[in-house]
């Protein structure tokens, strides 16, 4: 059955996975050979070493494209195995610029591995253009968005990027891991390359790690499937196997997470324990109107800032429902203090983050438990 044309929930379940031709399974097998038998040398079914390819994660790779709109899609081991590959697109003297609010591991992976391999970078507010250009180069080959931010939330406008960088020759890639393709999808304004924490949202259950690439240039993806294959931080058929289960009900999820978010953000924004909350569906929000633009929702994660760095690391330890924890994007809900967790690698950088904010992965638990507990952490500490 071709998929083309057919909505976003169809393509979750169906793209890819046809039933196996050799069963009827209709849920895609776990391919765990490493090697294929070839009828002669050269002459193959498809399939020669599974680092290069295997069928478990050749359907992974097919319907998450599908899900971002994209001609190709690349699986990875972890979310920072697939920027990586994407960095290494970049040669000695390039330049690149990141949001000056990235994610701690972006950071620690462009300033500890790429800067000392001759990668140049610069952190800039990637929601002003004439900082953007402040900071750009003559050797400015790539612009890296996160948007939503991980973990102050800050919302870019993609196509204004876009336009800009494209018009000075360089390539964008956006993180999409916090709205996932269900919420967002920034092939469609104009971005170059997509990268995934599959970890999050897109497995969903806290059970896998992995990473994805999401492309429409073919000569793109081809530089990009050979980094893949060369450098061999490819996912297990297991991993695939789960990534793939978490897209079937990624819709449903994201519905529901963001829904439970709106409720604890109206909360939050009405206690005296709290100094500000940052989420795009405020009115209030700087990237509101970005985000109702290019976004369906305004998703599952939500900041504020506590009255200081003491009540801030006491509250997130006063919780029952929601679990004191890193990671995010999963069924639980989590609270996690950024300064000394998810981004302590940027503490005294650039992108050091406040000490008293505090981040919630809002889960998809009954709404009122989650009120509930949130409240009378925040009350014990107004």
């Amino acid at each position: 059955m071709s998929t083309d044309g057919l909505g976003f929930e169809t393509r979750a379940i169906h793209a890819g996975q046809p039933p196996d031709p050799v069963t009827g399974a209709v849920v895609t097998p776990i391919s765990l050979a490493t090697t294929f038998a070839q009828e002669e040398v050269g002459k193959h079914g498809g399939y020669e070493y599974a680092r290069s390819d295997n069928p478990t994660r050749r359907a992974y790779e097919a319907c998450l494209a599908s899900l971002e709109g994209a001609s190709h899609g690349l699986g990875f081991a972890s979310g920072l195995a697939a920027e990586d590959a994407v960095l290494r697109l970049l040669a000695r003297g390039d330049h690149v610029v990141i949001p000056n609010d990235a994610y701690g591991g972006t950071y620690r992976l462009v300033a500890r591995v790429h800067e000392p391999a001759g990668i140049e970078w610069s952190a800039a507010d990637l929601t002003d253009l004439d900082v953007l250009d402040h900071v750009w180069r003559d050797t400015t080959r790539m612009v890296w968005i996160e948007t939503p931010t991980n973990p102050l939330l800050t919302v870019v406008d993609i196509a204004r990027v876009v336009a800009l960088a494209h018009a000075r020759g360089a390539l964008v890639v956006v993180d999409n891991t916090f709205a996932t393709p269900y919420l967002q999808q920034p092939l469609l304004e104009g971005a170059d390359i997509v990268v995934h924490s599959a970890t999050k949202y897109l497995g969903g259950h806290s059970d896998v790690v992995g990473g994805f690439v999401a492309v429409a240039d073919d000569e793109l993806a081809e530089q990009i499937r050979f980094l893949q294959n060369a450098a061999g931080a490819v996912p297990s058929p297991f991993d695939c196997y789960l990534v793939l289960r978490g897209l079937k009900t990624l819709a449903v999820r994201m519905d529901r997470h963001c829904a439970n978010a709106a409720a604890v953000v109206e909360l939050l924004h009405s206690h005296p324990a709290v100094t500000r909350v940052l989420y795009p569906g405020l009115a209030g929000h700087p990237g509101h109107d970005s985000a109702a633009r290019q976004m369906r929702g305004f998703g599952g994660m939500v900041s504020f800032l506590a009255r200081d760095e003491e009540a801030a690391v006491e509250l997130v330890a006063r919780t029952q429902v929601f679990t004191l924890a890193e990671s995010l994007g999963a069924v639980e809900s989590l609270i996690e203090h950024p300064g000394r967790m998810t981004h302590a690698s940027a503490a005294g950088s650039p992108l050091e983050v406040p000490s008293s904010l505090v981040r919630l992965s809002v889960g998809l638990e009954t709404v009122d438990d989650l009120v509930a507990d949130l409240r009378q952490a925040l009350d014990s500490v107004a």
